[in-house]
């Protein structure tokens, strides 16, 4: 047997340490920012715009306890990991530790002090096993402290689980888990409770359904059951209904199965079968089946330390998330929307559910810690913003419909345009029409935008990734301004080839467009549009403008891509603009180990930026405004001491007795709170430019939040932007509409984002490199939008 399988089943073996962040040493990971930013330490509110009274899906805490509570750290001897038997064994322990108690698996808060500040106490597993308990005092929590926040949510938690619906249903082969996800967090004034309606999609096959239909197949079609296998499982995240956890498969075990043994971390041997069965209680049926290998969860905080192998039993795991075929199907996305994707008012009604089942079912739980909760939704002051001025060729459009780019087949003349004198157009035999259908809608739709186009150089090839290698070495492209490729079908391999050629050893902007897309006559005015648009955009042009208020600035975004599935390196993106409109973008991609979030290499990215900005503007800029996406709260120390240093230093370089400003701001889209508006006694999406600076804001952060978007289903969700540093001192008025208007300047949509341009150009550079391409893209291109 393989050593490393003397590691784990299901859930990692070997001895447990304290968790530092939680039931060891805890460290505080909320950054005061303000501290930095003596400009806005008394308020970070603004007043412009037009009030509005919002509703959140955040309920006030009413109470809570005032007194003094006690942590403690818990060993176990021999471990356990599992911790719903931690659990059990302290629970034996009553009569000395009372019922009011908080366990987070590696730590106790009580709200008394134990007789000793080290208590070992015995506790018996159900097969009469005898464990030794080990309690000892780590500190004293006052009701302020940031640390108890942490217990609570454990607290909720715990309790929610008697009042989760698990209501399951089923559309097309998924499983739909309804449920809800919560946290409670200090914010100005108040402490509240954050719920909002949460689904987990599981698929109705378990990774072994998958082994043995592809071992059917392989029986007519001569395939490598072992390649295929893992060409379909391996990336993929699988759950496990005895423990309610998700892993990621990263590679399979055809040497072992079930009956294997494996070594506990109390030297005794067991098989996976015995151990699922006296842990879980579950009965593996198929004994011959390979095991698949999980590495563990990755953490941003422990990026450097090695996770041992998790083993899993594939008939014990369920497959979950969407297919391709399904995200195809209009049919199972609709479906699902309808019951997924819930408008404020369906939003409300089950909330207000979930309340009300707390109310009656847990309350009585929580008075032990004397918790109490509003149940209404929490309701505050909020503002909209004037609507942005949008100058598109000679005349100003305003937000937020963008009503002349929205209309099906109408496009305007464009700000800037790039004549198409010459390019390709390659197709393959089949997909002549459509190629031919789309240069001549590209010459109707041209003369509206104002770009000159001459005829495409149309190029039969077949339907392989080194046809069109083989093609574009052939051809001279020492002039060719833009390749447009019809592709048969969206196979990836096909498009990532074609990119990665024309992005790394031929660098000439290219669009790429599946046949089928061409197909419909009376969409086809709408695409070769959008297509007409994208082509301006990477050879240089730009569509449209507006004016942000600020002179002489540099505007950056970064971002990183990490790819789970096949662990390659982490790509980040860093993009800035090189001309006061905005117009224009330089861009560069930072190659970092995998699942590496905090950016190395800011330094050089910066320079080379400044050093074509002043190329283009005889003069360097006053001021750098950075937008970083892609990082959460627990690292924004991390950014402070790291990331910043490095643009600071290279602005400081060469720059004599003049100083550069830096205002950095930290984007965030994953969040969980929801805005509402009432209209004629309903909950309605708060309209586009809506800001949030107040009550949900952080005493310690500068923060606030914009609805930047309208979305047509579903209830909309707000972006959360934090200001940690900033020497150009924005007043909150200025950062917030500077911030909502940038969100007008993305190029690939004739519409307003939910994040600023520079961020979402940061994104698409970085998923291009990190999914398709694999390579540093050649210096030519890093002046144009080719990743659009």
């Amino acid at each position: 047997m393989s050593k490393e399988l003397q590691l784990s089943a299901g859930l990692q073996a070997v001895t447990l340490k304290p968790r530092r962040g939680c039931g060891g040493v805890f460290r505080d990971l909320v950054v005061n920012t303000r501290q930095y930013l003596e400009h806005v330490r008394e308020s970070t509110a603004g007043s412009q715009g037009r009030m509005v009274k919002l509703f959140a899906n955040h309920f006030r805490v009413v109470s809570q306890p005032q007194w003094i509570a006690y942590k403690y750290n818990v060993d176990y001897t021999p471990d356990i990991e599992n911790g719903n038997v931690r659990e059990s064994l302290l629970s034996q322990h009553e009569a000395l530790l009372g019922k009011c108690r908080i366990f987070d698996g590696n730590s106790l808060l009580l709200p008394h002090r134990l007789p000793k500040p080290k208590t070992e106490l015995v506790s018996k597993l159900k097969d009469d096993a005898l464990v030794k308990v080990t309690i000892e005092f780590s500190s004293e929590l006052t009701p302020s402290s940031p640390d108890r926040l942490r217990y609570y949510n454990v607290l909720f938690r715990k309790y929610f689980g008697l009042c989760h619906p698990h209501l399951t249903y089923s559309i097309c082969r998924l499983e739909v888990w309804p449920g809800y996800i919560t946290s409670i967090l200090q914010y100005e004034n108040d402490v509240t409770l954050c719920a909002d309606v949460n689904h987990k999609l599981l698929r109705m096959e378990t990774a072994y359904d998958v082994i043995m239909r592809i071992r059917e197949d392989a029986k007519n079609k001569n395939l490598d059951v072992e390649k295929q296998v893992a060409k379909e499982l391996v990336g993929s995240i699988v759950f496990t209904k005895f423990n309610n956890k998700t892993y990621r498969v990263d590679a399979i075990n055809w040497k072992e199965t079930p009956k294997t043994e494996f070594k506990k971390s109390d030297g005794t041997k067991i098989t996976f079968v015995e151990y699922y069965k006296r842990q879980y209680n579950v009965q593996v049926t198929v004994l011959n089946q390979p095991l698949l290998i999980s590495k563990g969860k990755w953490k941003k905080s422990q990026q450097d330390t090695p996770h041992e192998p998790i083993f899993l039993v594939p008939e014990l795991c369920h497959l979950t998330g969407l297919t391709d075929t399904m995200r195809k199907d209009y049919r199972v996305m609709r479906d699902l929307a309808t019951h997924m994707r819930l408008d404020p008012e369906k939003r409300q009604l089950k909330l207000k559910e979930f309340m009300d089942t707390i109310d009656k079912n847990v309350q009585k739980e929580l008075q032990h810690w004397n918790f109490q909760f509003d149940t209404q939704f929490l309701s505050f002051s909020g503002r909209i913003l004037k609507e942005v001025r949008i100058f598109q060729g000679k005349r100003f459009d305003s937000n937020p419909q963008f009503a002349e780019w929205s209309r099906e087949t109408r496009s305007g003349p464009l700000l800037s345009v790039k004549s198409l004198d010459n390019w390709l157009i390659l197709y393959t035999k089949r997909n002549y029409g459509a190629a031919f259908s789309l240069m001549q809608s590209l010459r109707k739709v041209t003369p509206t935008m104002g770009i000159a186009m001459r005829d495409a150089k149309m190029i039969e090839v077949s339907d392989t990734v080194k046809s069109y290698v083989t093609v574009l070495e052939k051809h001279d492209s020492s002039n060719t301004q833009m390749v447009v490729c019809v592709l048969s079908s969206d196979r990836k391999a096909m498009y990532d080839g074609i990119k990665k050629y024309l992005c790394v050893n031929c660098p000439i902007p290219s669009q790429c467009v599946v046949a089928q897309t061409l197909d419909k006559p009376q969409t086809l005015m709408t695409i070769a549009t959008k297509i007409a648009q994208q082509m301006n955009c990477k050879m240089g042009g730009a569509l449209w403008k507006v004016q942000t208020g600020l002179q002489n600035a540099m505007f950056i975004g970064i971002d990183c891509f990490h790819d789970i599935v096949n662990r390659r390196k982490s790509i980040a993106g860093f993009v800035a603009s090189i001309n006061e409109d905005l117009t224009e973008w330089f861009s560069q991609c930072i190659f970092q180990e995998s699942g590496q979030e905090l950016v190395n290499g800011l330094r050089a990215c910066l320079q080379e930026a400044l050093k074509l900005w002043y190329e283009r503007n005889s003069i360097l800029p006053y001021s750098i405004i950075v937008y970083r996406d892609g990082v959460g709260d627990g690292q924004l120390q991390a950014l402070i001491d790291y990331e910043i240093p490095q643009i600071v230093s290279s602005l400081e370089t060469g720059r004599g007795s003049i100083c550069f400003k830096l205002t950095f701001i930290v984007v965030k889209k994953r969040i969980n709170t929801r805005f509402f508006v009432q209209s004629q006694g309903r909950l309605r999406n708060p309209l586009p430019g809506t800001v949030v600076d107040v009550v949900l804001t952080r005493r310690e952060w500068y923060d606030f939040f914009i609805i930047s978007q309208s979305v047509k289903d579903g209830t909309v969700t707000p972006t959360h932007y934090n200001v940690i540093h900033d020497t150009v001192r924005l007043s909150p008025d200025t950062v917030q509409c500077l911030t909502y208007r940038l969100c007008h300047m993305y190029y690939n949509l004739p519409g307003v984002i939910r994040v600023p341009a520079p961020c979402h150009y940061a994104h698409k550079l970085a998923y291009l490199v990190g999914q398709s391409i694999h390579q540093v893209p050649h210096q030519s291109l890093s002046n144009r939008l080719f990743y659009l």
